[in-house]
């Protein structure tokens, strides 16, 4: 499979010989390679092919009588195509006028605006929401009326205190976190900002067997995996937000994993991921095809992101890492939860399935990659589990990650009350990752305080290597609330009770 940047630097080859004087049309043969003989007869093309159907539509033109076959050019008269060509330099020179964008054009040293000056609409709302959610640090009990922030700090463009005397008072503790909010502040007029972004032409080729994935870092992973090369730290920033979803648990149960005995694995963890590592690095076969060289297909991985919000809704070339790490698996990525549709994905129709009695829990199904499937579920867990929809559970081919489940969250508690202990039923390694150390410290103590005593930790709490490097705000409390995705990551599973048999021998009586 060709990359996006490969795929582009054909279709300017093609698009340069279509308009050359001496060349006519391109190479059929050649053409076939790069599109399927049926991309344009769906509606649903890609990107990619986008550039090609324009090159086809410019050839194929003025002619009623012809119908082209899909993914082919009609072979033209000379005198025909010097027509074509002498109409495209017409065109070219008096080319029609661009509609100009509706979002402003905003330059990488044009970045930082106050959210309430900022060209972009969806800042100014954003800057809104801060002002009607969010709090002043400086509470003063007797200024009634004064508590709600409007005064916007010069330097980070936030509004974060309700007055300019607040924000005077309280500039000692401000200024820790002035340079990252700015920061914040910059990334996000980037991602809005309409320039082009190369950094999320994703690597979607497999990982050869003689190429070995360097988890030490991001910059060693993105290289050892043959990412396009990112030399600008805000660039890193946005891609990393999403990588570092697939990524962390890619990390962690890979053969090659950082995590070992020497840093933070346990005796259990390595018992535990050494069975889901057999699965995932299948030994060499020499089968040939034959009836009598066949071989038995493993059953594919399963992944069970549980609580799944944002991550459900990710492009699937993201979540499609997984299977290129694993060139030789068949994975199942299963979303579960109740805010799995929260937010609509962009490729796929709307809405999901509904529910139906051959589809009870309206489970939307994708395949958006080679040995890959998705099944979304706007369910709770524990509710899919008392029907026995996932039965039987393997630890050599299912993991449960949980993104941020906020276990001691009070809106949340009763839920994952109900779900745990159907979890550690499992006995499959059980991955959770935090915002902050704070939020994933609160995670293991309620999970201890819930379930003492039935659970091994697979790894010891402590930050992950993968996390995202972009900083998230919080609406709510945007000095207090800054935070990364993924930042710390753990894991545990349902305690596994071994029995032993002790042989006795009759005592020996001596004479």
């Amino acid at each position: 499979m060709k990359s996006s940047r490969a795929v582009s630097a054909t279709l300017r080859g093609c698009a340069s010989a279509a308009s050359a004087s001496t060349a006519s049309v391109p190479d059929p043969a050649r053409l076939a390679r790069i599109l399927p003989r049926n991309a344009l007869r769906s509606r649903n093309y890609s990107s990619a092919s986008r550039p090609l159907q324009s090159i086809f539509s410019f050839l194929n033109r003025n002619d009623p009588d012809k119908v082209p076959e899909p993914g082919f050019p009609i072979m033209q008269s000379h005198e025909r195509r010097k027509e074509r060509i002498k109409q495209a330099k017409e065109s070219w020179k008096n080319p029609k006028p661009v509609k100009a964008p509706s979002v402003a054009m905003l330059s990488q040293t044009n970045l930082f605006h106050p959210l309430s000056e900022s060209p972009i609409p969806e800042m100014r709302e954003m800057g809104k929401r801060i002002q009607e959610r969010a709090v002043c640090p400086v509470n003063v009990p007797h200024e009634v009326g004064k508590h709600q922030v409007n005064f916007e700090c010069p330097d980070c463009g936030i509004p974060i205190y309700c007055c300019e005397e607040h924000w005077m008072d309280d500039y000692e503790n401000h200024v820790l976190v002035c340079e990252t909010m700015r920061e914040i502040n910059e990334d996000e007029h980037d991602l809005r900002s309409g320039r082009e972004f190369p950094e999320f032409e994703y690597q979607l080729l497999e990982q050869e067997d003689d190429c070995l994935i360097n988890f030490t870092n991001w910059d060693t992973f993105l290289y050892t995996r043959e990412f396009e090369a990112i030399n600008d730290m805000r660039a890193l920033r946005q891609v990393t937000k999403l990588l570092t979803y697939p990524v962390t648990v890619g990390s962690i149960i890979h053969e090659l994993s950082p995590y070992n005995l020497n840093n933070r694995l346990t005796y259990e963890g390595l018992k535990s991921l050494a069975a889901t590592r057999y699965s995932l690095h299948p030994v060499l076969s020499g089968s040939d095809g034959t009836l009598k060289g066949q071989k038995q297909i493993p059953p594919p991985m399963r992944i069970f992101v549980l609580g799944a919000r944002g991550e459900a809704s990710l492009p699937r070339e993201v979540w499609a890492q997984l299977p290129f790490m694993f060139p030789r698996v068949n994975f199942h990525l299963a979303f579960i939860g109740p805010e799995v549709f929260l937010q609509r994905p962009r490729h796929l129709d709307w809405p999901p399935p509904p529910r139906s009695p051959g589809n009870p829990f309206g489970t939307l199904y994708e395949r958006p990659a080679p040995r890959m499937k998705i099944s979304s579920t706007s369910e709770y867990f524990h509710t899919l589990h008392k029907t026995g929809m996932f039965a039987p559970y393997d630890p050599y081919f299912d993991v449960f990650v949980l993104f941020h489940p906020g276990f001691s969250h009070p809106a949340s508690m009763t839920n994952w009350e109900e779900t745990l202990p159907m979890l550690l039923e499992t006995k499959c390694p059980i991955i959770v990752t935090g915002y902050t150390k704070e939020d994933m410290d609160n995670d293991v103590e309620w999970v201890n305080n819930t379930a003492k005593g039935e659970f091994d930790v697979l790894m010891e709490p402590g930050q992950n290597r993968f996390s995202s490097l972009r900083w998230n705000i919080l609406e709510t409390d945007p000095s207090g609330g800054l935070s990364q995705s993924n930042w710390g990551v753990w894991a545990f599973r349902g305690k596994r009770y071994e029995t032993m048999q002790r042989v006795t021998t009759p005592d020996v009586i001596q004479l």
